[in-house]
């Protein structure tokens, strides 16, 4: 099976042998040398010297911890939203009691730097913003930079940003572009099953922290932090996970994080490149498409789910259709992590062998 979906991704098979370790003391000495050597080397990639926590959850459950460390009931916060990801990030801060401003951008497009800068004038009271850097709902990729350059730059808010798609795939240099709390898990280009979420932490989350008063309890980063400094976890942790990351952490780095996005660049490129040969129409527009996941428009008359099905049943490639308000009106590739070029040409040649049988000649269209 090929699996190109957003996630979870395909794994190596060392980082699943790995995983197969026997278990150990989680408040051992073994375990804390596993601890701290998968930390320091994910803080490495995320290029931060913040406090970087490792959480047994998904990556929404690292951006929940996001919220309910950083902000109080009644706080306003600016969410800035591009997508399906982008609307749980507001709605996971609404539920506990944040006012919630939220910028929303047609789907397809990435956030405009200067309707955020105005939304902060028009709201100066605002305590933070969240943001997605990459959205796989949508295949757009949001300018973090540009948009650290406005929140923290001009206006020193918090930043809170949801990389569970983008970081240790595509570039965010946490610390250069000032994050204050940056999410990911390990599901995606990390090439480790679901299980855990990793969370950086700056000295101004912390100072938040301090102030936050939202009730927390799995959550608590700071109960994390002091466990660590212990070489354990408040909870016991996913740790067959560990295992299987502590490879994969070996085959990222062995790579190099340069190699691994000029990777990911030209693997987007083939994937779009492809896609359009075959006359198929990109999602969102090509200067923000994601180079992790590629939105696909589905041809006029086509069924999507009939696409997907055949697909899978015929040849072996696994997709995902779109959401929410996408659905049965775009397809989504996955090529983050553990993906090679082959594995993106028997993708195209499978949407070339099938697109026909439900409708769309690819030869017969671009002329």
């Amino acid at each position: 099976m090929n699996l190109r979906i957003p996630g979870p991704t395909p794994c190596p098979d060392d980082v699943l042998e790995a995983m197969g370790h026997s278990m150990i003391n989680h408040r051992g000495p073994e375990f804390k040398e596993l601890s701290v050597k998968i930390t320091e080397r994910l803080k490495k990639i995320f290029e931060t010297k913040n406090d970087l926590l490792i959480l047994t959850t998904s990556g929404t459950g690292g951006l929940e911890a996001a919220v309910v460390n950083t902000l109080s009931p009644g706080d306003k916060v600016l969410v800035v939203s591009i997508g399906y990801f982008g609307d749980r990030f507001a709605e996971c801060a609404q539920i506990y009691g944040a006012q919630v401003i939220k910028l929303d951008f047609p789907w397809g497009t990435a956030a405009d730097p200067d309707q955020i800068r105005q939304a902060l004038r028009n709201n100066p009271e605002i305590k933070a913003v969240l943001v997605t850097h990459n959205e796989t709902s949508t295949g757009v990729t949001n300018d973090l930079e540009a948009i650290s350059g406005v929140v923290k730059g001009e206006f020193d808010k918090l930043l809170l940003v949801d990389a569970v798609s983008s970081i240790g795939s595509i570039p965010l240099p946490v610390d250069e572009w000032r994050c204050d709390v940056v999410v990911t898990g390990s599901q995606k280009g990390w090439m480790t099953p679901p299980g855990l979420a990793f969370v950086s932490f700056s000295e101004q989350a912390w100072k938040a922290y301090s102030q936050s008063k939202i009730p927390r309890y799995y959550f608590d980063m700071k109960r994390a932090k002091n466990y660590y400094e212990r070489g354990q976890t408040p909870w016991t942790p996913a740790v067959s996970v560990y295992y299987g990351l502590d490879v994969a952490l070996d085959r990222i780095l062995a790579e190099g994080m340069p190699n691994i996005f000029k990777r990911q660049a030209r693997m987007g490129q083939m994937v779009r490149d492809g896609a359009k040969s075959l006359g198929l129409s990109i999602f969102p527009r090509e200067e923000v498409a994601s180079n992790t996941v590629t939105a696909v428009k589905i041809p006029q008359g086509v069924d999507a789910k009939q696409l997907l099905k055949l697909m899978d049943e015929q040849r072996g490639v696994v997709m995902a259709g779109g959401q929410q308000s996408l659905e049965g009106k775009i397809f989504r590739i996955g090529h983050m992590g553990y993906c090679e070029y082959d594995d993106i040409q028997q993708v195209l040649d499978g949407l070339k062998a099938t697109l026909p049988k439900v409708g769309f000649q690819p030869s017969a269209v671009g002329r």
